[in-house]
């Protein structure tokens, strides 16, 4: 009797934990998954950048996770898949090739239109919704892909913004420009080129770079020669903040100025005392000012620090996409792609709708300066 009562104890608790596991299994069965696919630099030079996007995406997923939106009955569970492009073209090709093959359900990135342009028909051709926070190029949207959208505003308002205002605020009438070759740096640079030209400016010099360059010591040289107003750099912070130290070591005196690549903390602090005068521009108004860039402020910063350029458009990605799940009322790809195309968010950022071909429709541009050691706003031009 003593024998069969262990027997008969030591199966209940079989039985109880196969119910157990059971359980838990219909319970994970009854989530709806979602897979998000992240991509940006997370080594190198500008891992600073690709973390701080990285971060606003968390930051959105958690937050769906915490309250979950509900499909057919069943919750939605989100999962973020982030991967290091290293902001390379062609290994972002092979991230976006593992994205498809691992079957996300939609991207937040790239973050350079270099990478962002050659995954995007990756993306494109597996029908898999993209939605890109901080790839300007022009290009980007005007392939024709109906599943590509970006949050924020592209060169052609930023570089016309620019050009406009070094020749009427900043009075230049000769100008330099350096560009780093890649499609954002390259990009944003000849849309600069072309509203200086238009203002009245001449363009005594176009010098080019790499992404990867730290001395820039010649074409500097070459251009003190030129005896210009102003120069221009179309490229990153992590070579911006050199340019700059060895503008003034070289004793020019001319000012830089550049697009939302430079507009960084990280830039300053690479920089140090040469950054100040630096001028730069950003798409989007003041986090103070954006619609609920406080609040965003607060909760990014206490669980990440230091805001460094674009995680509130990263965040903003993630909640139009949920936003089109919901409304769809379906995780399918194929579903809730009309949905973005069709949606009117109340974004951290801005007001979010969409032209016809992807872009942010009213995108604003925003000029920084960096007065005392901080970015100082100047204008917002809607």
């Amino acid at each position: 009797m003593k024998y069969t009562r262990h027997v008969f104890c030591l199966m209940a608790a079989l039985g109880l934990a196969a119910c157990s596991d059971e359980g838990s299994k219909t319970a994970a069965s009854a989530e709806l998954i979602v897979k998000l696919g992240h991509a940006a630099p997370m080594t190198g030079p500008q891992a600073h950048l690709g973390k701080d996007n990285e971060n606003g995406v968390r930051l959105a997923i958690d937050e769906l996770n915490a309250n979950p939106p509900v499909i057919g009955g069943k919750p939605v569970k989100f999962e973020l898949l982030s991967e290091d492009d290293q902001a390379d073209p062609r290994i972002a090709t092979t991230v976006a090739q593992k994205f498809v093959d691992e079957k996300v359900h939609a991207i937040v990135g790239h973050l350079n239109s270099g990478t962002t342009i050659p995954a995007s028909r990756i993306y494109a051709d597996a029908k898999i919704p993209q939605i890109s926070p901080s790839a300007t190029n022009v290009r980007y949207t005007q392939q024709g892909f109906k599943n590509a959208f970006r949050v924020m505003a592209n060169d052609a308002q930023q570089g016309s913004v620019l050009g406009k205002f070094a020749v009427g605020e900043m009075q230049a009438k000769t100008i330099a420009i350096i560009d780093d070759r890649t499609a954002y740096g390259q990009g944003l640079a000849d849309e600069f080129e072309k509203a200086a030209v238009a203002a009245g400016a001449t363009i005594v010099g176009h010098e080019f770079t790499t992404d990867k360059s730290t001395d820039f010591t010649a074409i500097l040289t070459k251009i003190k020669g030129l005896n210009a107003d102003l120069l221009f750099y179309g490229g990153m912070d992590a070579q911006a903040a050199p340019m700059v130290k060895q503008m003034r070591t070289l004793g020019l005196t001319l000012p830089l100025l550049g697009g939302d690549g430079i507009n960084t903390a990280e830039f300053m602090s690479l920089a140090g005392a040469a950054a100040e005068g630096v001028t730069s521009s950003l798409p989007g108004v003041p986090l103070d000012s954006m619609p609920h860039g406080t609040e965003f402020r607060q909760k990014f910063e206490s669980k990440y620090g230091q805001i460094q350029l674009y995680a509130p458009y990263c965040y903003d990605a993630v909640m139009v996409l949920a936003a089109a799940i919901k409304k769809a009322d379906s995780i399918e790809p194929a579903t809730f792609l009309p949905a973005i195309a069709a949606t009117q968010h109340d974004g951290v950022t801005s007001q979010i709708r969409f032209d016809d071909k992807g872009d942010l429709v009213g995108g604003a541009i925003t000029l920084y300066r960096i007065e005392n050691g901080k970015w100082k706003t100047l204008t917002t031009i809607q």
